[in-house]
């Protein structure tokens, strides 16, 4: 049985400084996405855009955005299955 180096990689920790200048490289989009998660986490797509009052399309942007920073983590929701939501990685 072969794994990949994506199934056995373990999140880096990262520091409030680190997490910090991630984050500043980031557009404003995600910025608020992100303060949006840290007060109230986790979130669904759609009850991002209702929170930080962005459009989904945004959001969307947003999220992709900071999970290519790995700032963020997902997993699905145990209220819906159909759903991913969203929290820091702090």
């Amino acid at each position: 049985m072969s794994t990949s180096s994506a199934e056995t990689r373990t999140p880096e920790i990262l520091t409030e400084t680190e997490f910090r200048e991630r984050l500043r490289e980031l557009p404003p989009s995600a910025k608020l996405v992100a303060k949006v998660l840290e007060t109230d986490a986790p979130l669904s797509q759609g009850r991002l855009a209702e929170e930080s009052l962005l459009p989904d399309r945004t959001v969307r942007y947003a999220l992709n955005r900071l999970q290519d920073a790995d700032l963020i983590e997902s997993r699905y929701s145990f209220k819906d299955a159909r759903k991913q939501v969203y929290y820091l990685r702090k």
